[in-house]
């Protein structure tokens, strides 16, 4: 069922280097509001992607059903498939700074990613809570960190090329608010982008956000509860985590669905749904949060969705967005099976044969 629903009226910058000399150097010639500094061409492919993406921690990623190599697996796809000939083809965006994290998170938090327990807590590694923090920061904070900035390159990206479209390979940490981080997301790349493109002075004044992962997008309903600039279209499993009734009070358009949910009755509903929030809002900017843990078998979405239904769905999102020329970014967010980063890649070439991505031929 479709519904309305009205809303409620790190670490210091030395904790967010890799714990090296070396590293902190970098990190002091870097500087300031790195993302902002990288120039947005028509002429490059809006994808994003680096290879500091991939969380690598002595095997203990292996121990949270996340594939913390999928950007990478997709990105080689998608080079193996002609979409992307050169490196020099997309955009590598930079590591996002404390400076820019502090536009939306509170220092309170940040703070509290110096003890791995806190992480541990947010990863759901437990082991990680045995393990020295500069190591947490280098081997998981820090890809953290590179995907969120990634998800602002890739909101400007969307904006400013003139293409009207952007993918970023990470990010979507939709349970993460300003405060507070969990399920496997550290950081409020969501949140951030809305606050970016809201003060980009390009007369970006309505967002909607189509929250397509398996799992209600609590963090950054949290954070943007009493801004009715953004219209949240969030459909997810409603029996499965987080299950935050509060958040649910942002939401303008809940999509619920029952465990098991097949392509049919899932697609029928976001065709319905999104038509009707694009039509009742009149968005300028779409960010569309892109999780594939609706996968049938997939462990913790738990909804029966096949991967011709993912093609679709992407297919259906990005077709709403050009036709009305409103600009999108897509982030990928959840996705348990080691068979999403093919599902991905394979949606993305569907999109580019589809006509939906302009430039890429």
């Amino acid at each position: 069922m479709c519904f309305r629903l009205n809303s409620a009226a790190s670490a210091d910058q030395s904790s967010m280097s890799s714990g090296t000399d070396e590293d902190d150097k970098e990190d002091e010639a870097a500087g300031g509001k790195l993302t902002a500094e990288l120039p947005i061409s028509r002429d490059r492919i809006p994808i994003v992607y680096r290879p500091e993406y991939g969380v690598r921690f002595l095997g203990l990623q292996k121990l949270h059903p996340f594939d913390a190599a999928k950007g990478g697996n997709i990105y080689r796809l998608l080079k193996t498939n002609g979409l992307i000939q050169t490196d020099g083809d997309v955009y590598a965006p930079n590591e996002i700074t404390l400076e820019e994290l502090l536009a939306v998170h509170t220092q309170r938090y940040i703070d509290s990613l110096k003890w791995s327990l806190n992480v541990a807590k947010i990863a759901e590694i437990p082991p990680l809570l045995f393990v020295p923090n500069c190591f947490v920061q280098r081997s998981y904070l820090r890809p953290m960190r590179y995907q969120t900035g990634g998800s602002l390159l890739a909101a400007r990206a969307a904006l400013e090329s003139g293409l009207g479209w952007a993918i970023n390979l990470g990010g979507g940490f939709h349970h993460c608010s300003a405060d507070r981080g969990g399920g496997f997301c550290p950081y409020a790349d969501i949140t951030l982008a809305v606050k970016m493109l809201q003060s980009s002075g390009k007369g970006i004044e309505r967002i909607l956000i189509v929250d397509l992962d398996a799992h209600q997008g609590n963090g950054y309903e949290r954070d943007l509860m009493e801004d009715r600039r953004v219209f949240i279209l969030d459909m997810y499993n409603y029996r499965i985590y987080p299950r935050d009734q509060h958040a649910k009070l942002a939401i303008r358009r809940a999509v619920e669905l029952k465990p098991h949910t097949d392509d049919e009755e899932y697609l029928r509903k976001l065709k319905h749904c999104l038509s009707q929030s694009i039509a009742e809002f009149e968005p300028n900017f779409i960010i569309y949060n892109a999780g594939t843990d609706i996968l049938k078998g997939d462990p913790l979405g738990l909804l029966d969705i096949t991967p011709e239904g993912v093609v679709e769905r992407d297919e259906f999102v990005f077709r709403s967005a050009l036709e009305r020329s409103i600009p999108l970014v897509m982030l990928l967010s959840g996705g348990y099976l080691r068979s999403s980063a093919r599902v991905i890649a394979n949606s993305i070439v569907n999109l580019r044969d589809k006509a939906l991505l302009p430039t890429v031929q």
